[in-house]
């Protein structure tokens, strides 16, 4: 296995690789993914030194829980922490959020991934009002004393949703969309994290395969495939989907970024070594659907330090690009 730098993953006391694995596309969300293919995904992470997967309950309907527990009950050598996400199969009302439904979905991630106690399990994206709830807190802190769950985060889609989960003691974590399309979380709540002791993980780091500079105003994605039925937000947030940027804008900018990579490194290498190299971050957690893609993906965290005339030309393209086009969101 190669080795890889490894980062304390906040309030969890356990290191976790500095570029994990994000596991929404093995759930079949992106497109069809054979069992085979995911396997080899999960293979080719691990033996590139990722330590650390992020899955959810909702992805494939618990399909991408499944997968994650079955490999690594083939693979015991295998150190890895997984973070799953509870609470987006239910209605998305405040109310929903208690003990009783919490044990329910644990109790589901648990058979899922073939565990007694679960490593990390984040709120995925609740109402906001769930974040500022006492009861919400101390039912989770009921589920780690009652050890089916080892520590628990949260799921933001903004930034203020994550500056109120961050000032909680029990919060080891909190995910959050971050990339070269998506700086508001450099301003403040990186800093609050890092002063708190709170991990940061890094979610939609390509903004949905933008960044890898792929993608044309020509390309068609499959039906089945988020890119194409959730743009405008019309099945789940639309931030989840090319971090919000209409496709037109991104396809543009992405355009611009992938001028910006170092010789021998792609523009995806070039976004995820963007957002390691940032103060606070723990771990970004690219997808892949092959295992090419997890290999090269991984190899992000070998690349130099990206030199500060590439930091100011990201916020230079942001600033011109980017920013007028979220308005401000997120």
């Amino acid at each position: 296995m190669i080795l890889m730098e490894q980062r304390e993953l906040g309030r969890t006391g356990r290191d976790v690789s500095a570029v994990g694995q994000g596991t929404w596309q093995l759930g079949g969300d992106w497109g069809e993914v054979r069992e085979a293919d995911a396997f080899g995904v999960l293979d080719a992470a691990v033996e590139s030194g990722v330590t650390f997967f992020d899955t959810a309950d909702v992805y494939g309907d618990g399909r991408s829980e499944q997968l994650i527990g079955r490999y690594l009950k083939e693979r015991p050598d295998a150190r890895v922490l997984v973070a799953t996400k509870m609470g987006r199969r239910a209605d998305q009302v405040p109310e929903n959020y208690v003990l009783d439904n919490f044990r329910a979905w644990n109790d589901r991630s648990r058979s899922n991934l073939g565990v007694d106690t679960l490593d990390l399990v984040q709120l995925h994206c609740p109402p906001t009002a769930v974040y500022s709830s006492d009861a919400v807190y101390d039912a989770l802190d009921t589920l780690v004393a009652q050890e089916r769950i080892a520590a628990y985060g949260v799921s933001v889609e903004t930034c203020a949703e994550a500056l109120t989960a961050i000032a909680r003691p029990g919060v080891a974590s909190v995910q959050i969309i971050l990339n070269p399309f998506r700086l508001k979380p450099l301003d403040e709540v990186l800093p609050a994290a890092r002063a708190a002791g709170v991990g940061i993980v890094a979610r939609v780091p390509l903004a949905s395969g933008l960044l890898s500079g792929k993608y044309t105003r020509d390309t068609v994605f499959a039906p089945g495939d988020h890119r194409t039925y959730n743009r405008n937000g019309e099945a789940f947030d639309q931030g989840e989907t090319f971090s919000g940027v209409d496709y037109a804008t991104g396809v543009a900018a992405a355009a611009e970024f992938a001028g910006l990579a170092p010789q021998g490194a792609t523009p995806a290498q070039t976004a995820l070594r963007w957002i390691i190299q940032q103060p606070g971050v723990t771990s970004v957690i690219p997808g892949a659907r092959s295992m090419e893609q997890a290999r090269a993906n991984a190899s992000a965290a070998a690349l130099e330090p990206l030199p500060q005339r590439t930091l100011d030309a990201v916020r230079d393209l942001y600033d011109r690009r980017i920013r007028a086009a979220v308005h401000g969101r997120w």
